[in-house]
């Protein structure tokens, strides 16, 4: 087996749906590449920093699907905490079963047993990662008492002894929307490769003869990262090309083509929305206001091919009349 990430750059690699995400491609450079085989040789989290759409998220499933291991994630928000990732602790339905208890099984000699902590403690996403085996006998546990919670999906063929280049690995999505002490608290579970709190008799550990799950973490740069986590990332800048026929390029050959063939949408076509993203690129820059960028380019596109399918002169016509509801966004933009 090929022990190095070495995905083919000339084609684009199909991602399965997971979850609510749809199925979708994407083309990996040799600037990632390189990126991920190095956070995985140093057993480092790998920090994508750019501008949202740019595909930092699609890069971590990518790479999940790539290396034929469980994609695991959490999309973090502004009441995030650290322990969401590790675990949770269901203080309500510990709550309903006491009350339940009380007028139930005051009798029950083991009914202090049913509450106690461990039973309502469901495991997260860097549990799974860490140790799969031990995550899975807490999630039978939590579904005995509260309600389902279940295993992870994984590609067929994949254990956690099977001989990999890595772990699963772990979207931490948007990490720049938590406090600082998100990023702070992780730093030991992170360089362990496990936690151990208060509420677990056992430390969690890597599970013995398994390799560390790969940790890809995001940020679109809403809020500045603490400098201690960032010394323990890899980072990579994802970054739009600055130059106009860069920016062509990779629109057209990393974006649209792994979605349309040419019949489906021109060169022409796409030479057009990208000309008229440069623009308002250029302009919002000016303005200091939100800048779009290849997300809002394969909404255009996308629209183009729905509403007018392998039709050059129509999707030219539609053009004009739909850029806007994607370009335009901020009400000081109106003209």
């Amino acid at each position: 087996m090929n022990m190095t990430f070495s995905p083919d750059l000339t084609a684009a690699l199909t991602i399965p749906a997971h979850d609510s995400w749809p199925e979708t491609k994407h083309h990996f450079d040799a600037e990632s590449v390189w990126a991920v085989r190095a956070a995985i040789a140093a057993r480092r989290p790998l920090l994508l920093r750019g501008e949202p759409g740019i595909g930092k998220s699609q890069m971590a499933r990518a790479v999940a699907a790539e290396l034929k291991v469980p994609f695991l994630y959490h999309v973090v928000d502004e009441r995030s905490e650290r322990d969401d990732l590790l675990l949770s602790f269901d203080a309500i339905s510990r709550l309903a079963e006491a009350q339940v208890s009380a007028l139930t099984a005051a009798g029950e000699p083991k009914w202090r047993d049913n509450l106690a902590e461990l039973n309502f403690i469901r495991p997260g996403v860097l549990w799974w990662a860490f140790n799969w085996k031990t995550a899975k006998e807490q999630a039978d546990i939590f579904s005995k008492t509260c309600r389902k919670c279940d295993e992870p999906s994984c590609p067929d063929g994949w254990t956690p002894e099977a001989e990999r280049m890595c772990g699963p690995v772990v979207l931490v999505d948007e990490i720049d929307k938590a406090d600082p002490s998100v990023p702070n608290g992780l730093l030991e579970s992170l360089g362990n490769q496990g936690f151990k709190t208060n509420q677990l008799v056992q430390p969690v550990c890597l599970a013995e003869g398994t390799k560390p799950p790969l940790v890809i973490i995001t940020t679109n740069e809403e809020r500045e990262l603490p400098a201690a986590f960032l010394r323990r990332c890899l980072v990579l800048q994802m970054r739009f090309p600055k130059d106009p026929d860069d920016a062509e390029n990779f629109l057209i050959r990393a974006r649209a083509r792994i979605h349309w063939t040419a019949d489906q949408v021109s060169d022409t076509v796409c030479k057009r929305v990208v000309g008229a993203l440069l623009a308002d690129r250029e302009a919002a820059a000016r303005q200091g206001l939100a800048i779009p960028g290849a997300a809002e380019f394969l909404d255009i596109l996308r629209a183009l091919v729905e509403l007018h399918p392998s039709h050059e002169t129509e999707q030219l016509t539609a053009l004009e009349q739909i850029k806007n509801f994607a370009l335009k966004k901020n009400v000081d933009e109106a003209e």
